[in-house]
Parts: C-alpha cells; sequence; structure tokens
C-alpha cells in the first residue's frame, strides 16, 4: 500500500496561506510571498530530500492551476530538478469544477473524493499533497493520510488560512525523525499517522507522586 504525504509550509500560528507569492491566494490576505525571505540553501536541499520516492502529485484545484503554470517552465532554470520531476510524475486533481488539464500525466479525480485518493494507494508508492489546503482539511478529517510533513516559519502573521482549519479530528502522530532546523530558524517537523486517539492523564502533584 502507497503511503500519502501532506507537505506544508507554515508559520507559528499555522498559517499555510499563499506561502510562496503574492498571487497565489490573494483573497482577504495581505501576506502572499511570506515565506520567501526566510528560505534558505538548508531549507531547499530538506524540500528536495523530501520528494525522493515521489511518484505521483495530489492536488487541489488552485494549488494545481499555480503549478501547472509555472512548472512547466522551469527545467532549465535553478529548480530544474524539482520540474522535471513534476512533469514526469502522473498529477491527480480534486476539484467540483472543470480544471483545465493541459499538464502531461493530470487527471482529474471522480466526485467520491475519498474512495478516489484511497484508490490511489494501490497505484503509487509515494503520493505527495502539497499546498491544497481545502484538500487537506478533508485528508485529515478522513485521516486519509500517512505522513505530515510540516515546515514552522518563525514569524506570526494573525490571518489567513491556516493547517488545521476544520478539518482534524482527534488522532495521534508520532515524529519519525528528530527535527531539522534551517539558519534561518525554519523547523522540519516529520510526523507518521499513529493508531488510535489521543487519551488524558492527570498532571497533579499527587498522581505523580510528587511530595513537597
Amino acid at each position: 500500500m502507497g503511503t500519502i504525504h501532506i507537505d506544508l509550509f507554515a508559520t507559528l500560528d499555522l498559517v499555510a496561506q499563499a506561502p510562496g507569492g503574492p498571487e497565489e491566494d490573494p483573497e482577504g490576505f495581505p501576506y502572499g510571498g511570506w515565506q520567501a525571505p526566510l528560505f534558505d540553501e538548508t531549507g531547499g536541499q530538506q524540500v528536495e530530500q523530501g520528494m525522493r520516492g515521489m511518484d505521483a502529485l495530489l492536488l487541489g484545484r488552485r494549488t494545481y492551476d499555480i503549478f501547472a503554470g509555472y512548472w512547466p517552465h522551469q527545467v532549465d532554470g535553478v529548480d530544474g530538478g524539482i520540474a522535471t520531476l513534476f512533469n514526469s510524475i502522473p498529477k491527480y486533481v480534486a476539484s467540483r469544477g472543470n480544471p483545465d488539464l493541459d499538464w502531461a500525466g493530470s487527471t482529474q479525480l471522480g466526485p467520491d473524493l475519498v474512495s478516489a485518493v484511497a484508490a490511489l494507494r494501490d497505484r503509487h508508492e509515494h503520493i505527495h499533497v502539497i499546498g491544497s489546503l481545502n484538500l487537506v482539511q478533508t485528508l485529515l478529517h478522513e485521516r486519509l493520510f500517512d505522513r505530515l510533513n510540516l515546515w514552522i516559519f518563525p514569524i506570526l502573521l494573525g490571518v489567513g488560512k491556516k493547517v488545521f482549519d476544520g478539518g482534524a479530528v482527534p488522532s495521534n502522530l508520532t515524529l519519525l525523525e528528530p527535527p531539522a532546523t534551517s539558519g534561518k530558524g525554519a523547523v522540519l517537523l516529520r510526523y507518521g499517522l499513529a493508531g488510535g486517539t489521543p487519551t488524558t492523564g492527570d498532571m497533579s502533584q499527587e498522581n505523580r507522586g510528587v511530595t513537597g
């Protein structure tokens, strides 16, 4: 069975809207492109490392349109390696509309999104969801993911769409490896979805056997 990876870039207050540029998702959001001043070579290396083995992209409509307008033209640029990968692998689009699928290898998923995404696991080893916040909320709600790769950047915005914007349900996650850090203060946290749901306890001194 294949693995579904959710890859997100977020602020300390978990805003993940339009990290790459002002035109990504500008409606009501004045900070498009907030990630650019905080991204460095270390971050780039970690991003590329995380893409090793990727054999499919799963995207929401807005992110797909942005990627389709950009990556086919970047093969000879500084991000040529990523462009070549993205252009060569299958792309699956979650949309209720009629997206333009001119990007080679693109397929629109059917109306039963949960079943369609689950079926991708039988076709691919490593499926990555990048950005696509609306789609991410569905995947979180259905626990239809295996890895959450979350970059946290050292700024607070106070406004914008968030990583867990109504989709999360009680779930346990496991930190898969020590956090990676960049010179500009970003932290990469790689989590795996674990079984069960969160439990509770009592942190009072009496229950911990602590005496004054």
